[in-house]
């Protein structure tokens, strides 16, 4: 879920064309005021509390789609978004301050965050130092030890889902595709799945069970991608992607960056690991590596400054 306000107000206008009629003016104890984006399941708008005299909006309302207000597993994401993010608190994880999953219209009330997502960064500037990419992965690292902690997969660690504040603090947005660690089925077996080109292998199979690991391959994806410039993996299709992901090994990133320390290379590609027993076994596991990588890269930074 991107944060941002677009720049144009014709772009914000035109955002969700085909909602935009049929749109309450304000839901629950919220004023929707305007619109952000809109994704496959929902939409999301600035807001502020009805009645109130501060003309800033400093609050995210996500609405679900008029036309899946009668989808149970539509429906059932947006109850399970709206319970991990009022009961796991973590100061890199998106929150969820109010919600309505009962009655229509549902919805969920987030804070409005500053910064730019890691796809807009990476957008402006194709990749990023080593020393910036592992202080923001290892922020998203620390999220993901909270939700798992908690039993729960993020399920969509991707560039779109990371905010990054204009001080460089990270926050993992987008809690719409957490799954309990235990649930059963894998991702074809489910109509809102995650993005594929991050996508763990074990998670198009069900031939093993996702856990804890299966979001730090996406990060390692996500990972590969902001040092880099590029994904991993690349396919036209679905299949191929999913295919890729299962049986093709990325190309070496120290090939694509030679100045990077080889024990970062292998760490990325130990995230990247097909079999989850040859990735980082727990994030917790993860952070630790990544701090040494961001003290040994800020170190070598300075050296060559």
């Amino acid at each position: 879920m991107t944060q941002q306000t677009t720049s144009s107000a014709d772009r914000r206008s035109a955002a969700l064309p085909h909602r935009a009629p049929d749109l309450p003016a304000v839901v629950g104890p919220w004023q929707l005021v305007e619109p952000l984006h809109s994704g496959h399941l929902s939409a999301a708008f600035l807001a502020r509390p009805t009645g109130s005299d501060n003309p800033q909006c400093h609050y995210v309302v996500k609405l679900l789609a008029t036309e899946f207000v009668h989808d149970a597993q539509a429906c059932q994401a947006m109850r399970q978004e709206a319970y991990v993010g009022r009961k796991v608190s973590h100061p890199h994880l998106i929150s969820v301050l109010d919600a309505n999953i009962r009655t229509r219209p549902y919805f969920i009330t987030m804070p409005r965050l500053p910064g730019q997502t890691l796809r807009q960064l990476l957008a402006a500037q194709r990749n990023l130092p080593p020393s910036t990419a592992f202080w923001i992965v290892r922020q998203v690292a620390d999220a993901l030890i909270a939700l798992h902690d908690f039993g729960w997969l993020h399920g969509d660690v991707k560039p779109e889902n990371i905010l990054v504040a204009p001080d460089g603090h990270a926050t993992l947005l987008d809690l719409g595709f957490a799954r309990c660690i235990d649930q059963e089925g894998s991702a074809v077996d489910r109509q809102t799945m995650g993005t594929f080109n991050y996508i763990a292998p074990e998670t198009v199979t069900s031939s093993l069970g996702s856990d804890g690991r299966s979001d730090i391959y996406s990060l390692g994806a996500t990972l590969y991608e902001a040092l880099s410039g590029r994904l991993p993996l690349t396919g036209r299709t679905l299949a191929e992607v999913a295919s890729q992901h299962r049986q093709t090994r990325p190309t070496c990133i120290r090939s694509l960056l030679p100045q990077l320390p080889k024990a970062a290379a292998s760490l990325v590609h130990r995230m990247l690991a097909k079999h989850p027993l040859r990735r980082p076994q727990t994030a917790r596991e993860l952070v630790h590596r990544l701090v040494a990588l961001e003290i040994e890269t800020f170190a070598d930074c300075r050296v060559a400054g």
